[in-house]
């Protein structure tokens, strides 16, 4: 068996989906484009999972693990093979498949991504570092584009860098801020975990989708909360930043934690087409975080990230925090986050690094993170250190 011969396998799947639409094409999945049954769907289980095991122990990197994606798109049984064999970033420390984005990044070490920005078209593009170098190509992971609003800004992000729209079926989320930047809400495009609100506004989005009824509407879920702390006197020194990860319990940084790890994608980033022309109006409760004063979480139930506070240095006259390499320029943008002892003594956990972010270049930043969050919500809270904050500096 040969890479080549899965990719070929592959691609004749993807056409076969565009050509004989989604009902039939998932009847077909296993056949080749003659009609008769794909040999590799025959395979024994036994046998299959040792090949598959085999191509996943070997590809470890990007771009070599996109033969690991391939292997999932030959057909139903080599899909549900894969996604038995692969585990989630949180304990293998790889973002193999779209969903990677959602999921909460790896316990043992920080994940090194980097930031691209482009000021012309107001574009911010995610990726994975492919080497320990600053200057690699990267793995392209998410997309965001700035949209300013009369009493608000949002940042639409996307799984694809052509695709940037709240109605589109790559939509992935957004992050909104207030009108001076200092306080922004994070909105994932879908829920995870049962309980959870979504916003009721007139700015749902309606569309049509063939897995469901013809009218769903596009939902967001308040999944973090993020302040700055206004500097009124003018005070020297670097931003103070908090973010209340709602959807994340403060018991997933202890022993023995959970944080909540989305499996798939809902139906609503699946074929998606909008119907109707969106209406932007904010709910209540947003109205009340972005227009209202900053408060704590006293309850101790969602995880509180603080930023790790500086040291000022003599020499350099400067503020400084130890970033190992990864941040080369000096800016009030570069910080680092940590989980905040809301309610007890502070303990190991808290002294450990959740997401950093810096400047090494004019465009060019990077971000590392790790459990509990997502790439997704590392980069929404990264997006909003780009927007200007008057009254925090």
């Amino acid at each position: 068996m040969t890479i080549q011969c899965i990719s070929r396998l592959r691609s004749r799947r993807v056409v076969q989906d565009q050509l004989e639409g989604s009902d039939t094409a998932s009847a077909k999945v296993a056949t080749g484009g003659g009609g008769s049954v794909c040999c590799w769907a025959n395979l024994p289980h036994e046998l299959l999972r040792d090949v598959l095991l085999r191509i996943e122990e070997s590809e470890t990197r990007w771009p070599q693990r996109r033969n690991v994606v391939a292997c999932a798109g030959v057909c139903r049984s080599w899909r549900f093979a894969i996604k038995e064999i692969v585990q989630v970033p949180e304990i293998s420390g790889k973002l193999t498949f779209p969903i990677s984005v959602k999921q909460p990044g790896p316990k043992e070490c920080l994940l090194q991504c980097f930031i691209k920005r482009n000021q012309s078209t107001r574009t911010y593009h995610l990726y994975l570092s492919l080497t320990n170098a600053l200057t690699d190509d990267g793995k392209f992971l998410l997309a965001a584009c700035k949209c300013r609003r009369p009493t608000c800004t949002d940042y639409i992000i996307s799984l694809r860098a052509e695709d940037i729209s709240k109605g589109s079926s790559t939509y992935v989320g957004k992050l909104r801020s207030n009108f001076l930047g200092t306080k922004f809400s994070v909105f994932d495009g879908q829920s995870s975990h049962a309980g959870a609100k979504m916003t009721k506004s007139r700015s749902s989005r309606l569309a049509y989708s063939k897995q469901v009824t013809p009218r769903v509407p596009f939902r967001n879920y308040p999944t973090a909360h993020i302040s700055y702390e206004l500097n009124m006197l003018g005070s020297r020194g670097p931003r103070r930043m908090q973010c209340i990860m709602d959807t994340i319990p403060t018991t997933s940084i202890r022993p023995g934690g959970v944080a909540p790890t989305p499996a798939e994608f809902s139906v609503n980033n699946v074929n998606v087409f909008p119907s109707i022309p969106s209406f932007h109006s904010k709910s209540a409760s947003m109205k009340n975080f972005l227009s209202g004063p900053l408060t704590h979480q006293k309850d101790g139930g969602a995880l509180v990230l603080r930023n790790k506070s500086p040291r000022w240095h003599e020499q350099l006259q400067c503020w400084c925090l130890n970033f190992h390499g990864r941040v080369t320029v000096a800016s009030v943008k570069n910080f680092q986050l940590v989980a905040s002892p809301e309610n007890g003594p502070a303990g190991p956990e808290h002294e450990k690094i959740i997401l950093q972010f810096g400047k090494v270049g004019k465009d060019l930043f990077t971000m590392d993170y790790g459990y509990p969050i997502s790439a997704f919500q590392a980069f929404a809270i990264c997006l909003s250190s780009f927007d200007t904050k008057i009254a925090c500096e």
